[in-house]
C-alpha cells in the first residue's frame, strides 16, 4: 500500500464507521447495551484509524482540488463545507458521548448521543461523498 491508496482506505473506514453507528443505534434501541458499546467502540476506533490515515495523506499529498466545473462544482461544495465543519465537531462530541456512556452517566450520555449520533453519521456518509465525487468522478 502506497500513498495514493489512502482515499479509498480513508472512503473505506468512513463506510464501516457508518455501518457500525447505525447498527449500535439500531441495537440500543432493541435494548442490547453490551453490542451496542461494542458497536460504538468500534465506530470510534474505526474513525480513528481514519483520522490517523487522513492526517498521513494529506501531510505527504496535500490538498486535492476539484476538478469540476459548473454546477457538480457547486454540489461538490455544498457538500464539502458543512462536511468539514461539521467533522470538527465530531471529535469532541464522540469523546465526551463515549466517555459518559462508559462511565455510565446514561443520562447526560443519552442527551449528547441525541446530537451525537446523526453529525457523526453525516460526516461519515458525506466522507464516503467527498471520495467520490473527488477520485471517482472524474
Amino acid at each position: 500500500m502506497d500513498i495514493s491508496d489512502l482515499p479509498a482506505l480513508n472512503a473505506s473506514l468512513n463506510a464501516l464507521a457508518s455501518v457500525f453507528l447505525t447498527t449500535g443505534y439500531v441495537l440500543i434501541r432493541r435494548g442490547r447495551q453490551d453490542a451496542h458499546k461494542r458497536c460504538m467502540l468500534l465506530a470510534l476506533t474505526t474513525s480513528a484509524l481514519f483520522l490517523t490515515s487522513y492526517v498521513i495523506y494529506h501531510a505527504n499529498a496535500g490538498s486535492v482540488p476539484f476538478p469540476g466545473v459548473g454546477a457538480i462544482r457547486v454540489v461538490y461544495f455544498a457538500v464539502l463545507i458543512p462536511h468539514v465543519l461539521l467533522a470538527a465537531t465530531i471529535l469532541p462530541l464522540a469523546l465526551v458521548t463515549t466517555a459518559r456512556g462508559l462511565r455510565g452517566d446514561y443520562v447526560r450520555h443519552r442527551r449528547i448521543a441525541r446530537w451525537t449520533l446523526p453529525l457523526w453519521l453525516y460526516v461519515s456518509v458525506t466522507g464516503v461523498i467527498v471520495y467520490l465525487m473527488l477520485y471517482q468522478l472524474y
